[in-house]
């Protein structure tokens, strides 16, 4: 066989394919806390559509024991609940596993609360205004990945 008959042939057998943007992004978790029910389904069941595994909870306490036995990529977090807003959920998590502190997204439909703002300020975060288009939360959340090497 001659060498440019050898060389054909070996390249034949080293063909590679172009798998172009048939790979999936990995899957990232979210926690999401939020106490009405409704508006927590609808954000679970987009978030899945677009590759996010979602436990939703509806307290700040929920919140921290599943923090407790598990880390997540991002932290979606209604400033309003019950029994543990979301600034002490904050804290409770910044004492716990700091880490995960930079990977919160607030949200809130309360615009214009001192206290809200203030917190805000105060740890620098992130802060989405309900309501709030799904796509938008989306690039946020793909802003907070990238930043924190996840994306």
């Amino acid at each position: 066989m001659s060498y440019k008959k050898q060389m054909f042939y070996v390249q034949e057998l080293e063909k590679t394919h172009d798998l172009g943007d048939t790979i999936a992004p990995p899957v990232r978790d979210v926690l999401m806390l939020d106490d009405e029910k409704e508006f927590s389904d609808v954000l679970k069941d987009f978030l899945t559509e677009h590759n996010f595994r979602v436990t939703s909870v509806r307290s700040g306490v929920e919140g921290l024991k599943k923090v407790m036995v598990a880390d997540f990529d991002l932290i979606l977090c209604d400033m309003l609940m019950p029994g543990l807003p979301g600034d002490m959920f904050y804290i409770a998590v910044e004492k716990t596993k700091p880490q995960l502190c930079k990977r919160f997204i607030f949200m809130t439909g309360h615009r214009g609360d001192k206290k809200i703002d203030q917190f805000i300020r105060s740890v620098k975060g992130i802060m989405l205004w309900k309501p709030f288009r799904p796509n938008d939360l989306l690039s946020m959340m793909h802003t907070v990945l990238r930043k924190n090497g996840l994306d």
